[in-house]
């Protein structure tokens, strides 16, 4: 499983992936899956998920303003509010397709 390419259309996240398979997840999906210690949590060696405040999204949340491809292996989607430290590793985002394509 390679991404192909992957872009903004509107409202979603356009997805192809080199098996043929294509997926337009919704913006607002992919920005409430960050998956950033901050948004997800992170886990000590003591097992204890520490999280960042809860997000108060705007319009602008749900708005990217730029993809950074990291190696090739993940993307990092930087958004209209500020939020970035996110990456998004292929394997993840495909598993966000599958789930939001059902």
């Amino acid at each position: 499983m390679r991404l192909v390419d992957l872009q903004p259309v509107g409202v979603d996240l356009a997805l192809k992936w080199d098996d043929d398979v294509e997926h337009f997840v919704p913006l607002k999906a992919v920005r409430r899956a960050c998956p950033c210690a901050s948004c997800a949590g992170e886990t000590d060696v003591m097992g204890n998920v520490a999280k960042g405040p809860k997000a108060a999204f705007t319009e602008a949340s749900f708005q990217i303003k730029h993809l950074q491809p990291v190696g090739s292996y993940a993307v990092q989607i930087f958004w209209k509010d500020g939020h970035g430290t996110g990456l998004y590793s292929h394997e993840y985002l495909r598993g966000i397709g599958e789930r939001n394509n059902q």
